[in-house]
């Protein structure tokens, strides 16, 4: 492969997430392994950004913050 097609590859994944919904438990475990930031929201009210801590099955760490999955939206900031 090249290095235009890896570059041109990597920008167009990167680009096609920004600011996507996380929803399933394989999105928010892979951002955390890559540590790609995210930002959490409630009702359209930006609430936090970082990278993902830990992940339970209600909640989601965040820069030392637990939010709830239940209440809140988590998109990808990059």
């Amino acid at each position: 492969m090249s290095k235009v097609y890896v570059i041109l590859y990597e920008r167009t994944t990167l680009m096609s997430r920004f600011m996507k919904p996380l929803t399933s438990n394989v999105q928010f475990y892979t951002a955390q392994l890559e540590r790609v930031p995210i930002v959490v929201f409630v009702d359209n009210e930006l609430m936090g950004s970082g990278v993902i801590e830990d992940i339970t099955k209600v909640s989601v760490k965040v820069r030392g913050e637990y939010y709830m999955r239940d209440t809140c939206t988590f998109k990808y900031a990059s």
